[in-house]
């Protein structure tokens, strides 16, 4: 493995890492998840837009402590 491949798979594990930390896969869990738990019985997939409206919705109907 050159040098350079191996800066690219570090900066990957970094992204992937910062991106659980910060929530930003969690669209990609819901997605994993519905097709694993849910044969079609309770709707399509949302759109990764109607997924984050969805958890804002949420958010703001049932405030719970967070940073910002």
């Amino acid at each position: 493995m050159d040098v350079a491949a191996a800066v690219r798979q570090g900066a990957r594990g970094v992204s992937w890492f910062v991106k659980g930390m910060l929530g930003e896969d969690a669209y990609d869990k819901y997605v994993e998840h519905h097709a694993a738990q849910h044969d079609g019985d309770c709707g399509p997939v949302m759109t990764e837009r109607e997924f984050w409206r969805d958890v804002t919705d949420r958010q703001e109907r049932n405030p719970q402590g967070r940073c910002c």
